[in-house]
């Protein structure tokens, strides 16, 4: 990893000098953060950034998000802070979980702290558990219907049911590990708690888990709790009042703190 590392923080460097940007965060975002990688998957880098003062102050709409072409290693793109900071204000899972991702790239500034505190006061129950009903029955829906299914997605249709029991419970942000949401919603004792950890240990180890026979058991409680959850999220609180003066202190904090007093 600490080869890798090197590779993809040489490559933000990059990306700052070209596009004159400086990169207040970076992490990992996708399958190595939730803790469920193959050996073969990618890195999937996601970071924020700022530009200079000037480039804001324009009477014009601007591209706020930068993406590099997608490789067989690397998938790396970034939100610039204005755009990440409007979504905040609509408690965004992915940004929510970039923030607390086990894996960091670069880390420099305070504002990347500075939103994971605000987080707690501005988190959505509804507006994530809508997010991650959506991603669960959309995968679902693609990848497994019928009597052979690609069975590495039951882990993208699980995790995200796992994230809405979490937010269910305990009315936050849902852990990125996907070995924390199973042992804290599954019973460790269950048939269905061994056939998610068998499947866990055959992708680790590098099986291809394409198509095979769909799982009953698993499949049985996706539909139910699809059905479940999409009762119980009706019923849950929005965000809390207006944040819109904190946010925008923010946002002029991180751009002083980046490139000094204007």
């Amino acid at each position: 990893m600490s080869a890798l590392k090197t590779i993809i923080q040489n490559e933000l460097r990059i990306i700052e000098q070209q596009e004159n940007i400086r990169i207040l965060y970076a992490c990992e975002s996708g399958s190595r953060a939730w803790g469920f990688p193959s050996k073969d998957s990618d890195y999937d880098v996601r970071f924020l950034y700022v530009r200079p003062v000037d480039w804001y102050l324009s009477i014009f709409d601007k591209r706020d998000v930068i993406e590099r072409p997608i490789s067989d290693l690397l998938d790396i793109n970034g939100w610039d802070l204005k755009k990440a900071l409007r979504l905040f204000k609509k408690s965004n899972p992915p940004l929510l979980e970039w923030l607390q991702s086990p894996i960091t790239y670069a880390e420099s500034s305070s504002v990347a702290e500075q939103i994971r505190t605000a987080a707690v006061f501005a988190f959505s129950p509804k507006a994530c558990m809508y997010h991650y009903l959506n991603m669960a029955r959309g995968n679902f829906r693609e990848y497994l219907q019928g009597e052979q299914v690609r069975i590495k997605k039951y882990f993208y249709v699980l995790r995200p049911l796992l994230a809405c029991g979490w937010i269910e419970n305990h009315g936050s942000m849902p852990p990125m590990a996907f070995d924390e949401l199973v042992d804290e919603m599954i019973p460790r004792e269950s048939a269905l708690y061994g056939m998610i950890q068998e499947l866990l240990a055959r992708k680790k180890a590098g099986d291809e888990l394409d198509f095979e026979p769909r799982l009953g058991l698993i499949h049985d409680f996706i539909l139910e709790r699809i059905a479940y959850y999409e009762k119980v999220a009706n019923c849950l609180e929005t965000a809390p009042g207006n944040q819109d003066q904190a946010l925008d202190e923010m946002f002029r904090g991180a751009l002083r703190e980046i490139w000094g007093e204007k």
